[in-house]
């Protein structure tokens, strides 16, 4: 397997869920595991859990565990054929106190909000897009409306309005259900749907802590940027989170196709300046659901992102409920690896101008910086939190990052750092000792040969969170 900077992460799915294919699509290079809550009862959730920990133990390879929350359902209600067509200029009806099945007429709502978050004028985007209906009047619960671009319309489609604007709240009951599954098998990451504001971030991290609270686990939070009200709130989204995910799905049909991939570009780097992580999401390797290699526009697509930076490409349907899940994972690692070979490294540039205040940040950065410039073999960081080995994943450099830690939690948290390679090692109390375990860790591995130069941090005393205070440079003997 190609070494690579960029992670993975891929959705299970019933493509996914026999431990054979899964130990394999392991192996192909997945780093984090997605459960998409959308999907299936909480047992079903808590099934593939344990089955994800048991075979990444049997495989050798930790992975992180992503619990994705499924957010407001914003969708029509059923057809009483499971579907119709809407044809352009006819007239339809959505109507949130409907009970009775759909039919070419009209449909009951999921989401009973909707009439008070349209006004006449308004265009509507079903289906992620694909038919557009304009507003021609609100009348008590009703949403009358005229197609605009029809084409057929199936149970339980999704809603969307141009521009945003809807009030759902991104945090519903079925969520915070779905955090205290998520919190019995301690996930690693929560995915927060339709965030708008710092504020949901603020209430899932909350609600997380207080669910993990009985197993002393702290989810990290990943917002999903998806509605257009989130762009102009984004740097305060970062903060309030642990990073992003470029969700491009719902964020294209709220503001438009081609105002995404400028989006994306200017996500990236913002997660980045401000330390958070990113994931690049949505229709990345689509074509891969029934055909066994991809589109050349896809490969393009996935290089791209990693040109960007981010830290992690997403797979969806294509591992869920696709025919070639360990295919598309094997083609997405090659696409990164050779992505990555073409990458431009600009350390003193980025390093021009940059202040720290922290003793364990600019330790952090003088690693890569003396790392860079001494052509050393690996940069070690021993680390509790992980910070160190964050601070480090920002910025781009073709030297492999081994981030040591004696916490099982914070090695699967680092899974996601991007160009951070997580190794479990119990770290001596003794700092000698535990420099030699590192650098006999390294060898063994065969990261690290007699002769070759390696920068290594850690703190004093050992094991003191936020006390990166010591960077060494050593040639292997």
């Amino acid at each position: 397997m190609a070494r690579r900077a960029t992670k993975i992460v891929a959705t299970l799915g019933p493509a996914s869920s026999d431990p054979e294919i899964l130990e394999r699509i392991l192996r192909a290079g997945v780093n984090v595991v997605r459960l998409n809550f959308s999907h299936g009862t909480a047992e079903d959730h808590i099934a593939r859990a344990r089955l994800v920990r048991e075979v990444s133990l049997a495989a050798g390879r930790e992975v992180a565990i992503m619990a994705d929350l499924q957010g407001p359902k914003i969708r029509v209600g059923k057809f009483a054929d499971g579907k119709v067509m809407l044809v352009p200029g006819a007239r339809f009806v959505l109507d949130a106190s409907r009970t009775e099945l759909g039919d070419p007429e009209g449909v009951g709502l999921d989401y009973k909000e909707l009439p008070r978050d349209v006004r006449p004028g308004d265009t509507l985007l079903l289906n992620d897009g694909l038919l557009v209906l304009t507003v021609d009047a609100v009348k008590g619960d009703q949403v009358r409306t005229t197609v605009k671009v029809g084409g057929e319309l199936s149970n339980n489609k999704g809603i969307n309005k141009q521009g945003g604007g809807l009030t759902a709240p991104a945090l519903t009951a079925k969520d915070m259900e779905d955090i205290r599954t998520a919190m019995s098998f301690q996930a690693d990451y929560v995915a927060v749907s339709f965030p708008k504001t710092a504020t949901d971030m603020e209430m899932a991290r909350q609600l997380c802590n207080v669910a993990a609270a009985e197993y002393r686990h702290k989810p990290a939070l990943i917002a999903k940027i998806e509605r257009a009200e989130a762009i102009p709130n984004l740097e305060a989204i970062l903060r309030a989170s642990d990073g992003i995910m470029v969700a491009r799905g719902d964020l294209a049909v709220e503001v438009g196709n081609a105002a995404v991939p400028a989006l994306q570009k200017r996500m990236i780097r913002m997660a980045r300046q401000l330390d958070r992580v990113v994931i690049t999401a949505t229709q990345m390797m689509e074509s891969m659901i029934t055909a066994p290699v991809p589109t050349r526009a896809e490969v393009s697509d996935v290089a791209n992102a990693v040109l960007d930076g981010t830290d992690a490409v997403m797979l969806s349907a294509e591992t869920a409920t696709g025919r070639y899940p360990v295919e598309v994972v094997q083609q997405m690692a090659n696409i990164c690896a050779e992505a990555e070979m073409a990458e431009d490294v600009k350390l003193d540039a980025d390093f021009t101008g940059m202040a720290f205040s922290r003793i364990d940040q600019s330790i952090a950065m003088g690693a890569l910086f003396t790392a860079h410039h001494l052509g050393c073999k690996a940069i070690v960081a021993l680390t509790d939190s992980g910070s160190t080995a964050l601070w480090m994943s920002r910025h781009r450099i073709h030297i492999p990052i081994y981030a040591l830690t004696p916490r099982l939690t914070t090695q699967r948290r680092m899974t996601l750092y991007r160009n951070v390679r997580p190794l479990l090692v119990d770290q001596s109390v003794d700092r000698d000792e535990a420099l030699a375990e590192a650098e006999a860790h390294l060898k063994k591995r065969g990261i690290v040969a007699p002769g070759d130069v390696y920068a290594i941090t850690c703190g004093e005393p050992m094991g003191a969170p936020g006390g990166t205070n010591m960077l060494k440079i050593v040639r292997v003997s």
